[in-house]
């Protein structure tokens, strides 16, 4: 059903952000900000661009950049997202 379809995506968004805390944590920071914005982009799917869960990603996303000093990147995500 759809609704089991979606606790199954979110469960695995879950999943991916840990795997990307856990990068932070072992200074995997490349693989941190891929997999932190494979969840920014499955989060967005998921529940759409105003909801809490993918402006709460989207500000991991961009911290993640941030720890790269990618500011350019990280601004731009979050001057698309919050306006």
């Amino acid at each position: 059903s759809t609704c089991q379809h979606r606790a199954s995506e979110s469960s695995i968004l879950v999943v991916q952000t840990n795997l990307a805390g856990t990068y932070r944590s072992l200074g995997r920071l490349e693989d941190c900000i891929r997999t932190q914005g494979d969840v920014y982009s499955g989060t967005l799917k998921l529940y759409g661009e105003e909801s809490r869960e993918t402006l709460g990603d989207a500000c991991n996303y961009a911290n993640a950049l941030c720890g790269l000093k990618r500011y350019a990147e990280a601004r731009s995500l979050l001057r698309k997202t919050i306006p």
